[in-house]
């Protein structure tokens, strides 16, 4: 027995409560005794590197290079995208990919390079292949964009699964993005991440790492070029980034270098290479189209752990009618269930919950269901003995169930790693939708368990099915989430087939967005949780998670009004826009905060729903071509080495820049432009970019600027929709995308481009049609930016 694990034992009784902290420590110490009888013993290893090269087999879209202990295939596909795996190994199966992988490129040939090696040359990059392993892929002009050294792996000799290390070099000047939800920063410092999804446990900060939702997915943008890269294996593995240094030493760049270490699971990677956008279509091609939202979903939801019954709802909702603010949906959190038991309601507070939902409904809120995936280990409990009929739940290596402890007691999981598993949980979500909700929330689903000490899940040596190969949960944990995102999916689309499912999860991996979005979790409150907020939704925008947002407010605590009117005013402008607060928080109602806090909230609100119809057409692009509704600056201009350092403001689509307010006290603040023409959206002063400029944050808003040339779809004063414009300069044009989406169902409607030109003295709005050609709008166009001083830059 380990004696710390003994005192943290007699700390979880006392401090949680006798029955609460008895669970915990019997759970910690069972997946302590699982893992024991249950894993592998690891004990001597030999060390493997490939080798020298032996030869080659050509194949579609490369072929295979065959080295003394390895061979690494090599395939170049028709969209340009590069896989490689080591020890021969294919693109399948995968849970990132969205089908099959795609196609080879008939064109890339397989030859011979200098000094032994190999190399695969296609249309629009180079892979070549040292005689010892090591891999450079290089833009068609031959500039090295990522180097790979000579993998190693450390196979045990008894056998099972080997650890392996994988070095990269990029150029001095690159900046590392993604890796999933971190709150270090959009741009990721030196250092260790962690792939493995994490309930911290408590509210996070800028310096809390791993987080919920992990993915070994880099975006890598350097003056040669920007590139994504993903390596496609779900163990537990680090990440270990060095910056790279310019002119170190003796006159010499010092490369950036990245060093990933992995558990287990195969060598294999995909790498895209061109511009941001060019990139992020590549990898949505791969990995899946986005969910697209209903409408309502991007508008303002209220949530709160503690809503506690239906005359609270109620209170709540009539709070926001009173004061003329717009709502569109209401959450409830783990209080509405019975005893906290997944898809029951407690009758004494909630005993007509699908008529209050149907009276939330007639006034355009739609109810909200939080949706945890442990399920009471109770006989009699109908999700339990289902699921037990079914055979859904997770075993140990010895068969019996694996259990844990979650908001209901002594709980057990579904394997959301197994197909049948996967059609009876998606059934489940039938009983959600005759109590009237209409969106779905998934939390605790790294999966969480809470434990005296350890780690807070299910143990390693849990069973999976894993598609029928089996396998346990060092290769499940990280697509669990995923998995249980697949079965509300796809039991959605069955049981409501006329409506878009709507799901956001707290956990997942690469592929989530093809049934979700996700949000930031327990965030702290405070002015580091306001900027970590900012960070998480661009940073997983960048991994192919368009549709986002953080808790405003942050999860715990209770915000002081000027950073709660910050962040009500940063999320006005995020994709998900959500309030919600922990049971021991302060309130997260606008009121709440005094009348001036309420007022400035009611501008950002009002503001939010002017803008429905761009976030609407910005949803259909993000599903269309991979593009996040939230960029970095630098989307457009990657070469531009100021934008990549700037993490405090972001594009919301092509047309706008947001610069939130992320300090206490502020009420100017220094926002650097892109190249172009911009537009202070509310009083139409215009800046040339690029450029620091500095400019006016009073309480009552948040600095938006508008790209000159713009056309906007926003929702009119009556309304109806209309087309605001932003003017052009002189002598050039400028246009916009526009998607017309009736708010739900599965049409695809066609994406209108309007393009906006000076004509004499005006400035007029056409539709482009698909010849070339130019017609009518069919909508009103209010023209902004008009006759406004074009002053030099400030800084």
């Amino acid at each position: 027995m380990d004696g710390r694990d003994l005192v943290r034992s007699v700390k979880a009784v006392g401090s949680g409560g006798t029955t609460q902290g008895l669970l915990t420590v019997r759970a910690a110490w069972r997946r302590r005794r699982a893992d024991a009888a249950g894993l592998p013993q690891r004990g001597a290893e030999r060390a493997r590197v490939p080798g020298p090269v032996l030869g080659v087999e050509p194949g579609p879209g490369g072929g295979v290079v065959r080295f003394t202990r390895s061979e690494l295939r090599i395939t170049v596909t028709v969209g340009g995208a590069v896989f490689w795996g080591w020890d021969a190994v294919a693109p399948e199966p995968s849970y990132a990919l969205a089908g099959r992988s795609p196609e080879p490129d008939p064109r890339a040939v397989l030859e011979p390079d200098k000094d032994g090696g190999w190399r695969v040359v296609a249309e629009r990059v180079t892979v070549a292949v040292s005689r010892h392993g090591a891999v450079q892929v290089l833009t068609p002009g031959g500039v090295v964009l990522r180097r790979d050294l000579p993998p190693r792996w450390w196979e045990p000799v008894d056998g099972g699964a080997a650890r392996w290390m994988q070095r990269s070099e990029v150029a001095a000047d690159a900046r590392f993005f993604g890796l999933g939800g971190r709150a270090v920063g959009l741009r990721l410092r030196e250092g260790t991440y962690r792939l493995w999804n994490t309930d911290p446990g408590q509210a996070f900060g800028p310096g809390d790492d791993p987080l919920y939702l992990t993915m070994p997915v880099q975006m890598v943008v350097a003056d040669a070029g920007t590139h994504l890269v993903f390596h496609d294996t779900s163990w537990d593995g680090t990440v270990i980034l060095r910056e790279g240094k310019e002119g170190a030493g003796s006159g010499h760049d010092r490369a950036g270098s990245c060093e990933l270490r992995m558990d287990g699971g195969p060598l294999r990677c995909w790498m895209m290479v061109g511009t941001p956008a060019r990139v992020l279509h590549s990898w949505a091609s791969l990995t899946g189209a986005a969910a697209l939202p209903p409408a309502w979903a991007l508008g303002h939801q209220h949530a709160r752990w503690g809503f506690g019954s239906e005359q609270e709802v109620r209170r709540i909702v009539a709070g926001y009618q009173e004061r003329g603010l717009p709502l569109d949906a209401v959450h409830l959190d783990i209080d509405h269930y019975d005893a906290h038991q997944v898809f029951t309601v407690d009758r004494d507070r909630f005993p007509k919950l699908p008529v209050l939902a149907e009276e939330l409904r007639r006034d355009g809120i739609r109810l909200v269901s939080v949706i945890d995936p442990a399920v009471k280990a109770e006989p009699g409990n109908a999700v339990y003995d289902s699921g037990l009929a079914e055979d859904a739940f997770v075993r140990d290596s010895s068969g019996r169930l694996v259990q844990g402890v979650v908001w209901p007691g002594e709980a057990v999981y579904p394997d959301f790693t197994d197909a049948r598993a996967r059609a009876w949980w998606g059934g489940l979500y039938e009983e959600r939708l005759a109590q009237g909700f209409a969106g779905f929330w998934h939390d605790m689903n790294e999966p969480t368990s809470f434990t005296a000490f350890g780690e807070p899940t299910l143990p390693r040596s849990a069973r999976h099915a894993l598609e029928g190969r089996g396998g346990d949960h060092r290769e499940a944990h990280n697509v669990y989430a995923l998995g249980m995102a697949r079965a509300a999916y796809e039991g959605l689309r069955e049981l409501a087939p006329q409506e878009r499912p709507f799901l956001f999860s707290r956990s997942g991996w690469a592929g989530l967005q093809r049934y979700a979005g996700t949000w930031s979790g327990d965030v702290a409150t405070g002015w580091p949780g306001l900027r970590a907020s900012l960070s998480l939704v661009l940073g997983l925008g960048l991994c192919g998670v368009p549709y986002s947002g953080p808790d405003v407010g942050g999860f715990d605590g209770s915000p002081s009004p000027e950073l709660y009117l910050r962040w009500f005013q940063l999320g006005s402008y995020l994709p998900l826009f959500r309030t919600h607060a922990s049971l021991r928080a302060g309130r997260r109602e606008p009121w709440e905060f005094g009348d001036e806090v309420l007022e400035h909230a009611r501008v950002a609100l009002v503001e939010r729903r002017r803008l429905l119809p761009y976030f609407m057409t910005l949803a259909h692009m993000a599903r269309r071509t991979g593009a996040p509704y939230v960029r970095p600056l630098w989307w457009g201009n990657p070469e531009d080495r100021a934008l990549r350092d700037c993490e405090d403001a972001f594009l919301l689509g092509d047309s706008l820049l947001v610069a939130p307010v992320l300090d206490p006290g502020a009420v100017r603040r220094t926002v650097q432009l892109p190249r172009g023409r911009w537009y202070d959206t509310v009083t139409e002063e215009a800046y040339e970019g690029p450029a620091q400029v500095v400019v006016d944050a009073p309480l009552s808003r948040i600095p938006v600027f508008a790209r000159a040339g713009a056309v906007l779809p926003v929702r009119g004063a009556d309304g109806g929709l209309e087309l605001e414009a932003w003017a052009p300069p002189r002598g050039s044009g400028g246009s916009g995308l526009l998607v017309p989406d009736t708010g739900d169902g599965w049409e695809e409607p066609e994406a209108q481009r309007h393009v906006s030109s000076w004509q004499e003295d005006e400035v007029v709005v056409r539709r482009a049609d698909g010849a070339g050609g130019l017609g009518e709008s069919a909508y009103p166009v209010r023209v902004r930016g008009l006759g406004a001083p074009v002053p030099d830059p400030q800084i």
